[in-house]
């Protein structure tokens, strides 16, 4: 039986690889480290993990980092450590050092300017958790700290202050507490595996893990929060994983995609295999300054992830974290780019805009105000070309009447 399935799985990736990937597509090979590296290596997750880049040297043997900046680094480095999957370092352009991809993955200076009054920890996780990698902030749902490891470090990542650090406490670690936990709370219906990365688990593990979180009868909603449909794609191709989630659905998985350029075939059959097994795809980017703080950029992007069948969910406004300052831009940026969307792209493609708010607030929708006036029994709205129309607010209103356009 476990033979016939493996086969099932392997088929399906098989067929995604063929239908998503053309033959030739080899973008690697323009990187003389990789030049030689055949497609079947590349695509193999495993390949891809043994050769992870840790540190600023490999980085500038890439041609990713000039000799002088690797060596200044260090005070980084020695504080945030690099993890890049060579399949993520592909996609940078090895000649731009503002490369919107390359931002969120090599390692900056300014990571250790930061303001001190900054906090490692602004949304007060630490506080929240209630056993050893389990955060309950909200009523009806929990955290699970999967792992702090990632296939790729992000320099922008709220969490920064777990990722790569011995001794860090996970749920995995501490699984039958925290199932404990989740049992002992029947207001709990949604567990959210989040870290670093739970698909970076061995597959072992992770069934583990979904096992007994299946085996409490109120938990109806199991989510992945990861990164790997974007910066290890070929994690997935593996039919052990697929039939995992499979097995112990209904699963969502919620990514971050933060520019057009990660949206690549890999990922395209990535998120296709997953749609077959039933793991919906949904995506929370988040607002950073000089990657995707444009109208255009997120059009594009959020364009891209739909044709790829992955549906736009938040928009994250970049948490106040200390070592993540240079990414921040201003919430007026964020209405700005909010209002950029609305009625220029489809509304399938529209995020939701949010702010996670310190010290367990929770999160906070905001949107453009498109109410110009409020009178009685009639409100006046702009829309997205500007013109603004009289509408009826009580229930026997008349309805709309154009007035004209704003300034």
């Amino acid at each position: 039986m476990r033979v016939a399935r493996q086969t099932r799985y392997g088929q399906l990736i098989r067929r995604c690889l063929r239908r998503w990937i053309p033959a030739g597509h080899a973008p690697w090979r323009r990187f003389p480290a990789w030049s030689d590296v055949p497609r079947r290596r590349w695509y193999d997750w495993r390949w891809q993990w043994r050769h992870l880049i840790r540190t600023a040297a490999d980085l500038e043997r890439l041609g990713l980092l000039r000799p002088d900046v690797a060596e200044r680094l260090r005070s980084v480095t020695d504080t945030y450590p690099v993890v890049v999957s060579p399949y993520y370092a592909s996609l940078m352009d090895p000649d731009d050092p503002a490369d919107p991809i390359r931002r969120q993955a090599v390692p900056d200076l300014e990571e250790v300017t930061s303001p001190t009054r900054l906090s490692p920890d602004p949304l007060g996780e630490g506080r929240l958790e209630v056993v050893p990698g389990l955060i309950h902030r909200y009523a009806d749902r929990v955290l699970l700290i999967a792992s702090n490891m990632c296939s790729t470090f992000c320099r922008h990542c709220f969490r920064k202050r777990i990722l790569g650090r011995p001794g860090v406490a996970t749920a995995v670690r501490h699984l039958d507490a925290a199932v404990d936990y989740i049992r002992r709370h029947p207001e709990v219906r949604d567990v959210i595996l989040s870290g670093g990365d739970p698909l970076v688990l061995p597959t072992s593990i992770l069934a583990r893990l979904l096992r007994a979180l299946r085996s409490i009868p109120h938990v109806e909603i199991i989510r992945l929060g990861t990164r790997v449909p974007v910066t290890l794609p070929m994690r997935v191709w593996d039919p052990a994983l697929l039939a995992v989630l499979d097995r112990y659905g209904p699963i969502w998985c919620l990514t971050q995609f933060n520019h057009p350029r990660e949206v690549t075939p890999e990922t395209d059959a990535t998120v296709q295999m997953l749609l077959r097994v039933g793991v919906p795809v949904l995506n929370q980017a988040v607002l950073l300054r000089g990657i995707n703080d444009d109208v255009e950029t997120q059009r594009a992007l959020h364009r891209a992830l739909v044709r790829a069948c992955i549906k736009p969910y938040y928009l994250h406004h970049a948490d106040p974290v200390r070592g993540t300052h240079h990414f921040r831009t201003s919430l007026t940026r964020g209405l700005e780019i909010m209002e950029g969307l609305r009625g220029h792209i489809s509304g399938i493609a529209i995020p939701t805009y949010v702010v996670d708010l310190p010290d367990g607030g929770g999160k906070v929708p905001l949107l453009p105000d498109y109410r110009v006036a409020v009178g009685p029994g009639v409100w006046v709205f702009r829309n997205h070309r500007g013109e603004l129309f009289a509408y009826g607010v009580e229930p026997m209103g008349d309805g709309t009447q154009r007035l004209g356009t704003s300034e």
